[in-house]
């Protein structure tokens, strides 16, 4: 079993908080983010600021 808390993975995986530029159908294009060009972005979560209304 893997998790972004553990700190030994067998893959790195990268945490960065992005900003979506521009949506093309199934596309998502976004940045900054330090990483190789093309490289997949596996899962993508919305980050709400401290205390906003839901």
């Amino acid at each position: 079993m893997s998790s972004p808390c553990k700190p030994h993975r067998p893959n790195p995986l990268g945490l960065h908080r992005v900003t979506v530029r521009e949506i093309c159908g199934i596309r998502l294009r976004i940045g900054p983010i330090e990483a190789i060009d093309g490289t997949p972005v596996i899962d993508v979560k919305p980050v709400l600021a401290h205390g906003a209304d839901a």
